[in-house]
C-alpha cells in the first residue's frame, strides 16, 4: 500500500473533489494524509482525517466586491493565492518529513504543494478542480499572464528548486481535471499526463443534512431550481439573489426556488410555497429533485449539476467563472446572464428557458453521460496507485 498526502487552499470547492478521491484511496487500503487548515480539512473531510497544519489565511478576505476581470485575478494571486503558498511552505515541508508520502497530490492553485515535494525529490500529481487552467483564458490579457509567470518564479526561487522550468501548476508526472472534454471544449494540453476523471462526488451523494425535504413535496411536478453564488462570493451577491427571488414569485405555480444564502443577504425571508431560503444545503443530494441551477459559474456548482442531468443558468462573477460559463453555453447546457445587470426579467427569461426547452436538458445530459464515464474518483484513485508504482516503492 502507499502514503498520499494531500495539499489543499482552506477553500471548499477545492477540498471537496480531493476528499472523495481521498476516501476511495483510503477504502482501498492506503494511507492518507493532509496538509492545509485543519478546521477548513475536518469540516468537509470527517472522519477525523490526519491533518498537518499549515500557516495562511482562512480564506480570500478584503478583496472589494466589485473586482472583476484582471483585477480580480491579480487580486487572487498577488494577495491570496502567493502569500498562501509561501506561508504554508514550512508546514508542507514538515508533514512530508513526518508522513513520508510516496506521492503528494497538490491542488493546482496551493502551489506550496507543488514546489515544496519538487525540491525534496518527493513525485507530486495535480489536483485540477476548474478546467480554467486547460484553456488559454489569458490570451486576451498578456500582462497579467506574464505578471503571473513572474510571481511563480518568484515563489519557485524562495520555495521550491529554481532550476525546475515547468509550470508548478501542472505536474510533470500527472494531472487530475475533474472535468471532461463534453464541457471543456478545446483545451490546452500542458506539459503533463492528463487524465479527465469527471466530478468526484461519492463523498457527498449520501450527505441529506438537515433539508426541509417535505418542503419539495408541496407541490409535485412543479419544477425547482437551485439558486446558489457558492461559499465565496457572500459579500458580493445580494441584488442578485435578491431579484432572482423576484423572478421566481412572478412565477408561482409554474416554478420553486431553493435559495443558498450563507451570508443572510436576503434578510428573514420567511418560506413559502414557490421559495424556501436556507444558510446552507446539502448540494450534491439535493440536485437530484432539481430542474436546473442558477449560479454563479463556480466550477464545482456546475460540475455537479450537469453530473446530474441539470441545465444551468450561469451569472459568472470574476476569477474562472467566465470561463466556466462560456464553456456551459457552449456545450449547450445552459444560458448566460450579466451578474452586476440581470434583473428579475432577464433571470426569469433565462430560466424559462432552461426549464423549458429540451435542447438544454438534452446537452446537460449528454455532458452527464460523459462525466460519469470518466469514472470520477475511482478514476483518480487508480491514476494515482499507477504514479505511486511507477515513481516509488508502495508499502
Amino acid at each position: 500500500m502507499s502514503r498520499f498526502l494531500f495539499v489543499v487552499p482552506p477553500l471548499t470547492g477545492h477540498i471537496n473533489p480531493a476528499a472523495a478521491v481521498a476516501a476511495e484511496l483510503a477504502a482501498r487500503g492506503h494511507e492518507v494524509a493532509w496538509a492545509g487548515r485543519p478546521e477548513a480539512v475536518e469540516r468537509l473531510v470527517g472522519e477525523r482525517p490526519l491533518v498537518y497544519e499549515c500557516a495562511g489565511p482562512d480564506g480570500i478576505g478584503g478583496r472589494p466586491p466589485e473586482l472583476r476581470g484582471a483585477a480580480a485575478l491579480k487580486f487572487l494571486w498577488g494577495r491570496f493565492l502567493g502569500p498562501l503558498a509561501e506561508a504554508m511552505a514550512p508546514g508542507v515541508e514538515a508533514a512530508i518529513g513526518a508522513f513520508g508520502p510516496d506521492v503528494v497530490v497538490a491542488d493546482q492553485q496551493t502551489v506550496a504543494g507543488a514546489l515544496v515535494a519538487e525540491r525534496l525529490g518527493v513525485p507530486f500529481a495535480t489536483s485540477s478542480t476548474t478546467s480554467a487552467e486547460l484553456t488559454d483564458s489569458m490570451a486576451g490579457m498578456p500582462g497579467v499572464h506574464s505578471w503571473l509567470t513572474g510571481l511563480l518564479g518568484e515563489l519557485r526561487a524562495r520555495v521550491g528548486d529554481p532550476a525546475a522550468t515547468y509550470d508548478p501548476r501542472f505536474s510533470p508526472l500527472l494531472t487530475l481535471a475533474f472535468t471532461t472534454p463534453e464541457l471543456t471544449g478545446p483545451y490546452t494540453a500542458p506539459d503533463t499526463e492528463l487524465r479527465f476523471v469527471g466530478p468526484a462526488l461519492a463523498a457527498r451523494r449520501l450527505d441529506t443534512g438537515d433539508f426541509p425535504w417535505q418542503w419539495l413535496d408541496l407541490a409535485p411536478g412543479t419544477p425547482a431550481v437551485l439558486v446558489t453564488l457558492g461559499t465565496a462570493n457572500t459579500d458580493a451577491g445580494g441584488r442578485f439573489l435578491a431579484e432572482s427571488v423576484a423572478a421566481v414569485r412572478a412565477r408561482a405555480g409554474r416554478l420553486r426556488a431553493v435559495v443558498c444564502d450563507p451570508g443572510g443577504l436576503l434578510g428573514a425571508v420567511p418560506p413559502g410555497p414557490d421559495v424556501l431560503v436556507r444558510a446552507g444545503l446539502p448540494q450534491v443530494a439535493l440536485l437530484e429533485r432539481m430542474s436546473a441551477v442558477l449560479c454563479h459559474a463556480g466550477h464545482n456548482t456546475v460540475t455537479e449539476a450537469l453530473w446530474h442531468g441539470v441545465p444551468l443558468v450561469v451569472a459568472p462573477i470574476r476569477d474562472d467563472q467566465p470561463v466556466v460559463a462560456a464553456q456551459v453555453v457552449a456545450a449547450g447546457a445552459g444560458v448566460r446572464v450579466k451578474f452586476a445587470r440581470a434583473g428579475r426579467e432577464q433571470i426569469g427569461a433565462a430560466l424559462d428557458a432552461v426549464v423549458t426547452l429540451p435542447g438544454h436538458r438534452a446537452a446537460a445530459r449528454r455532458v452527464r453521460d460523459a462525466f460519469r464515464a470518466a469514472g470520477g474518483e475511482s478514476a483518480a484513485a487508480t491514476h494515482l496507485e499507477k504514479l505511486a508504482a511507477a515513481t516509488g516503492h508502495p508499502r
